[in-house]
């Protein structure tokens, strides 16, 4: 079975071909990072003309290198939310058009189903039950995962999600887009205890988070900081990234202590932070948890992770109607 998906739910466009077992055939990206740079942000409008110019000749070349051809394939899926609109209509308005030439199913994809699935890929699988976290730009969530399908959600941001946090700060600071690397990249000069900044949601059992109140209390305390200082900015980003992954880690822990799993995933773009890999994988030692991070080429927006989803989904049996729309706001569970 050989799965081909379209990935065009932001600013990046990815096809990928993959089988049940998540081993990837074939998996290329067209990163449009470069040209919002100059925005400080995706500008919508400017994502969905590059998806359009991007898609076709990605999917010709991950065809190429898995050695395929359009009949070879079983199934085409696409992300079909959450997602901006305008960019999500080019990768499914494709995945379709492929499916009804060739006579094959569609499949419409959960992006954050593909999020949550994906530290299963290359070998790790199959899906079984567990607690996972998901973290991105748009997402901040505990999931308790049963079995492909069977999602319970445990917590979520309640404003700005984690990565939203790390982007948003790192322009306050005058670090340019995407911010999260660059506040990882200078986190590691410096003091994680220089400042403290605060930790919302860390009394009792709560499984919620919110990080309205960090980016905030960075705002008040800018006038205080020579961040011209290489020294200070360091400080700053360090201090910044601990107050973020230290609340990731301990509700990730305190989800499986109430859950009692013992096996707990992460995903999603900002599980490719170094401070959090670090932090989750000596706390999950500690804890007698087994930890699973999706591979840093599957953390960030990709077409493999939804090809694997859906691979999924179509060994249970499930296929989409062509004329399922497209939902920038779908729900996980």
């Amino acid at each position: 079975m050989h799965i081909l998906a379209i990935e065009s739910s932001c600013d990046e466009t990815a096809a990928a071909i993959c089988t049940p077992d998540g081993s990837l055939l074939a998996s290329r990206i067209a990163s449009q990072a470069d040209i919002h740079r100059l925005y400080g942000g995706v500008v919508p409008e400017v994502a969905s003309r590059n998806h359009i110019l991007h898609v076709r000749p990605l999917v010709e070349t991950v065809l190429a290198e898995a050695r395929l051809t359009l009949p070879d394939i079983s199934a085409f899926a696409a992300t079909s939310g959450p997602g901006l609109v305008s960019s999500l209509l080019i990768g499914t308005s494709m995945a379709k058009a492929l499916a009804v030439a060739e006579k094959k199913p569609f499949l419409a994809v959960n992006h954050m189903e593909g999020h949550l699935l994906s530290p299963f890929m290359g070998g790790q699988g199959p899906v079984r039950p567990c607690v996972a976290l998901i973290v991105s730009g748009g997402h901040t969530m505990l999931v308790q995962v049963r079995s492909v399908g069977d999602y319970t959600l445990l917590g979520r941001t309640r404003d700005d999600a984690a990565g939203e946090a790390f982007d948003k700060v790192a322009k306050m600071i005058g670090l340019p887009y995407p911010g999260g690397p660059e506040i990882d990249k200078q986190a590691r000069q410096g003091n994680p205890h220089a400042y403290t900044f605060p930790r919302s949601f860390m009394d009792g059992q709560s499984l919620e988070f919110s990080f309205s109140g960090l980016k905030t209390a960075v705002l008040y305390e800018l006038p205080k900081l020579d961040l011209e200082n290489p020294a200070v900015l360091a400080d700053v980003c360090a201090s910044v990234q601990e107050a973020i992954i230290s609340v990731l880690v301990e509700k990730l822990v305190l989800a499986a202590r109430l859950t009692g799993e013992t096996l707990v995933t992460v995903s999603g773009g900002v599980s490719c932070n170094r401070g959090l890999r670090e932090k989750l994988t000596a706390r999950c030692e500690k804890e007698n948890l087994t930890l699973l991070l999706a591979r840093p080429d599957l953390c960030t927006d990709n077409a493999g992770m939804i090809a694997y989803a859906a691979a999924q989904r179509f060994q249970l049996g499930h296929t989409s109607a062509l004329e399922a729309d497209v939902d920038p706001n779908l729900p996980l569970v």
